[in-house]
């Protein structure tokens, strides 16, 4: 079953046939929200918004633990794809592209990152070298060319802590440690996923330049992001389809 984790902007899948939605409680407390099952096509679904489904919910206090556990352990999935929208660096990544990354950096602080967090638990350590899983990615970008969609292939994932957006300066220090993108949700969704053993992987939405970048030198405006967003995820809703009708949900 592929999971798909909608971010702002893609509070649900308007193209998901919904079967049921099913509450559930995890050993890490509630998850954003209930599971909604259902199917696209003929392939089966299982879809969480990561910040609830009135968008409550910051990034900074999202419950990655009990999201992805709930995912793995309660539905069952076998593949994770996450939606998020992001601020882009890199000159070729403008607002209303989408972008299929590679790696990623991590600045949050403070934020539950393992699964294996419990006082006098063994200590375990995970490969990480690649965050992304790369036959996840190869699908999600065969679908997005089957869809006619132009999705960029790699990109370099820096991600804050927020809610706020970032400064010029902070910016400026990200693309100097290689970031193409901005956002403030890929960690520590990623590593737990790497942890729960299902292979995982994103589609970043630009929705505006970061703060210093193009028509965001002075300020970012909400009004254009938004409209930039809105679009984009018709697009990725697009390539979803195209995913599922490939049998990238077995």
């Amino acid at each position: 079953m592929l999971a798909i984790i909608g971010g702002s902007g893609l509070t649900q899948l308007s193209n998901l046939d919904v079967s049921h939605q099913k509450v559930v409680r995890t050993p890490y407390g509630e998850p954003s929200g209930a599971l909604t099952f259902g199917r696209i096509g003929n392939q089966e679904i299982v879809f969480l918004a990561r910040h609830g489904f009135g968008h409550t919910i910051p990034p900074h206090r999202v419950n990655y633990r009990a999201n992805i556990w709930a995912l793995s352990e309660a539905a069952g999935a076998t593949r994770i794809v996450s939606v998020a929208s992001v601020g882009g660096i890199r000159a070729d990544l403008a607002p209303g592209s989408l972008v299929v990354p590679h790696q990623l950096i991590d600045y949050t602080a403070g934020r539950i990152s393992s699964f294996y967090d419990e006082q006098d638990a063994p200590v375990v350590h995970i490969d990480f070298t690649h965050p992304y899983d790369e036959d996840v990615r190869r699908l999600l970008l065969d679908a997005a060319r089957r869809a006619g969609v132009s999705v960029g292939d790699g990109a370099v994932y820096a991600v804050s802590q927020g809610p706020r957006l970032e400064t010029a300066a902070e910016i400026d220090r990200f693309e100097s440690d290689g970031a193409d993108v901005v956002g403030m949700t890929g960690m520590p969704e990623a590593v737990l996923a790497r942890e729960a053993g299902v292979p995982y992987a994103a589609i970043s939405a630009v929705a505006n330049w970061a703060a210093g970048r193009g028509d965001s030198v002075q300020k970012i405006s909400f009004e254009h992001l938004e409209a930039e967003l809105q679009q984009a995820m018709g697009s990725v809703r697009s390539i979803i389809a195209h995913l599922c009708e490939a049998g990238g949900c077995h």
